[in-house]
């Protein structure tokens, strides 16, 4: 019996059914085949924190597979070359994934071009040569990118930050530095975004704008990868630009129009952080149950016990709560409505009840619920991360509380 009453479209129905196929045909055998790598930290990554070369080529390997199957440039517009199908395809194949391989087959992350890290709308106004030497290997999957857009010194808000591009010709100068910039040592090019209008930018009118830049470009250095609940590696890292020299060909967009880019960014980092959380959070869940379905105490299933079943079916009604409401958002974006309002509740409320639904599997599981042969502290560290990412959940929330004050308050 389906929980939603309204079906997926049939073309994206049929492509969600697609991914589950491919992530049993190449995702879970690929875990399988290089297992001794993927799972073993020490082996995943080198001693400067950064992944493996080994590993590198493994995940480039998984992203042209997915490319040459189609799922990975299924949500890339069509005017790029993409499949066009858009936010509800992108929150319902990202929450498919998560669901089905949770966080142990990881390799699901290269399955979709992730918005910060290959193609997508994004790049929708790159020139011809940008299009031709950047966008072509993107698509193929190829090559990835990153998304420079967080600083040291202006976290939340963004309009503070300090990287400038100065005019130089008929290009510019690039400078500044960037943090929490994901994907990033092992990107082939960064979105950078630079403040190029300051007199625009201290008034908030604009005067950002957003550039592709090589990360092999003299001046582009990686001062270190962030590592993150004591891993020994990650796929973060603080970023540096001394004077990188810009072409016009390199800007996305509209020149001193870079923050319409941004947004946007975020908004689809809002719609695969609710996926992610609503997908982790189901198989997180059902874990449990079959967990509590088999584990016994005191002559009885754990699950007999209200104790253990209420929490569970806690999470039930507010993951049922979260998909309907990342569906929904989605649909509304497909529409072409703004849904500000829309996509800060949902993504604030999906990743918040999705670390709720794994600390309660975790507790279900009892002191197996830490183990890594479970998966569940993957799972947990994954969801905690995304309660900062694209957007704390206190700046959500005051983002909701500016839309309602304003007459916003359809709900």
């Amino acid at each position: 019996m389906p929980a939603i009453a309204q079906p997926l479209p049939d073309d994206i129905a049929a492509a969600v059914e697609g991914l589950i196929a491919f992530a049993r045909a190449e995702i879970q055998p690929r875990h399988e085949r290089y297992g001794d790598i993927l799972d073993d930290p020490r082996r995943r990554f080198r001693e400067d924190g950064r992944l493996a070369d080994e590993t590198v080529e493994i995940i480039r390997e998984m992203r042209m597979c997915a490319a040459e199957a189609g799922f990975y440039t299924m949500c890339v517009p069509e005017s790029l070359g993409g499949g066009g199908l858009g936010h509800l395809a992108y929150f319902a194949g990202w929450q498919a994934l998560f669901h089905h391989c949770g966080p142990h087959h990881w390799l699901m992350l290269y399955a979709i071009s992730h918005w910060a890290f290959g193609p997508s709308r994004l790049l929708e106004k790159v020139g011809p040569r940008a299009r031709e030497e950047i966008l072509a290997p993107l698509m193929r999957g190829e090559q990835s990118m990153c998304f420079g857009l967080s600083e040291p010194g202006a976290g939340s808000d963004v309009q503070a930050m300090r990287t400038r591009a100065v005019a130089d010709g008929e290009g510019w100068r690039l400078s500044g530095r960037k943090i929490w910039t994901t994907n990033s040592p092992i990107a082939d090019y960064c979105i950078v975004f630079a403040v190029t209008d300051s007199d625009r930018a201290a008034e908030r009118r604009g005067g950002i704008s957003a550039f592709l830049v090589p990360t092999d470009a003299p001046g582009f250095r990686i001062d270190r990868v962030i590592r993150m609940f004591g891993s020994i590696g990650g796929d973060e890292a603080e970023l540096a630009f001394e004077d990188i020299r810009v072409e016009p060909w390199q800007l996305v967009g509209e020149l001193h129009d870079g923050f319409r880019t941004a947004l946007y960014g975020v908004n689809l980092g809002r719609i695969y952080n609710t996926a992610r959380a609503v997908g982790l959070g189901r198989w997180a869940l059902e874990t449990a149950l079959d967990h509590a379905s088999q584990r016994e105490a005191f002559g009885q299933p754990i699950a007999a016990f209200q104790g253990v079943s209420f929490p569970l079916a806690e999470s039930a009604m507010e993951l049922h709560a979260a998909h309907l409401m990342g569906r929904n958002m989605s649909t509304l974006l497909d529409q072409g409505e703004a849904a500000v309002k829309e996509v800060s509740m949902t993504k604030a409320y999906a990743v918040e009840i999705g670390v709720r639904a794994v600390d309660r599997a975790m507790q279900t599981h009892g002191a197996m619920g830490f183990t890594n042969e479970i998966g569940l502290t993957e799972a947990w560290h994954a969801l905690r991360v995304v309660n900062v990412a694209d957007g704390t959940n206190e700046i959500l929330r005051r983002t909701i509380a500016q839309r309602l004050l304003k007459g916003d308050v359809d709900i």
